[in-house]
């Protein structure tokens, strides 16, 4: 090879040799480079938002209240559990919850205990009641629930409502019972039924105290103030107007068993969320 070539090649090389010492200086971590930051925390995902915001169960605010919650049972006017009820409890708003725990004071002062039979009430289960209604052959209960009003009716005479302020989480059906309070037989599905307006001792042997019907008798005997009540039936009924009144409740007019706690907290909000532990907030 002539000089030149020699010292062409030798310059090639020098070249090479610096090319490749920046490139392991550009991969090599230096020690003057900074280390990346490591990687911020990851921020939590969102929980669920509560199905029912501020709800409670009842018995959790005040155990000495009684349930007997007739829609997660077959004991009712559809004469099955009804939809959203897979669990047989009384869900309330925390306010309608405390003023319950308050009525329940005052009413064990007299001698009496509330009972409940049904509080929060889905949308789901009012939907379910517009679709029975529309089933003219579905009236297995009649005999015991509206022996006196035809099923076509129940809507527009105000025993039925679509919506209903139940599904808002402050309203409440419910009784008195005497303290201590007697056992109730439980029901059997397909056993013999009697008329909800019949008198105490031929009606379904519920450990209320005697209110003039049974629970959800729709007929106009279960109006309230019905001139046809009277003596102890009549007392026992003013008795948890009186409770239930001053608690911060009002009653509607047609079923002496249904009360509104006047400052809910949802007064224009529905809720269908099943009724379940696993809906509360």
């Amino acid at each position: 090879m002539s000089r030149p070539g020699r010292a062409r090649a030798r310059t090639a090389q020098r070249v090479r040799g610096v090319a490749a010492a920046f490139l392991i200086a550009a991969l090599a971590p230096g020690c003057d480079r900074p280390a990346p930051p490591p990687p911020g925390p990851t921020a939590p995902a969102p929980g669920p938002t509560p199905r029912l915001p501020g709800f409670v169960v009842l018995t959790d605010v005040d155990p000495r209240i009684r349930t007997d919650i007739r829609y997660a049972t077959a004991h009712n006017f559809v004469g099955r559990p009804v939809a959203g009820y897979p669990e047989p409890l009384c869900l309330l708003t925390r306010q309608a919850a405390e003023a319950l725990r308050r009525v329940q004071d005052a009413a064990l002062a007299r001698g009496r205990s509330l009972k409940v039979y049904d509080c929060y009430r889905p949308e789901p289960a009012v939907d379910d009641f517009v679709a029975w209604a529309k089933q003219p052959d579905e009236q297995q209960m009649k005999a015991e629930f509206y022996p006196r009003v035809a099923k076509s009716e129940l809507f527009d005479q105000g025993y039925l409502g679509a919506p209903t302020s139940h599904s808002r989480g402050s309203t409440v059906d419910l009784t008195l019972v005497d303290v201590p309070t007697p056992d109730q037989p439980g029901y059997v599905p397909g056993q013999p039924l009697a008329p909800c307006t019949a008198d105490r001792r031929e009606r379904f042997p519920d450990n209320s105290v005697d209110m003039g019907t049974g629970f959800d008798c729709f007929d106009p005997l279960a109006h309230t103030e019905s001139p046809r009540v009277a003596g102890p039936a009549r007392d026992n009924r003013r008795l948890l107007r009186q409770l239930m009144s001053e608690g911060g409740f009002v009653n509607y007019g047609r079923e002496w068993w249904h009360y509104r706690y006047l400052d809910e907290p949802w007064p224009d909000r529905y809720f269908d969320a099943p009724v379940a532990r696993s809906s509360l907030g």
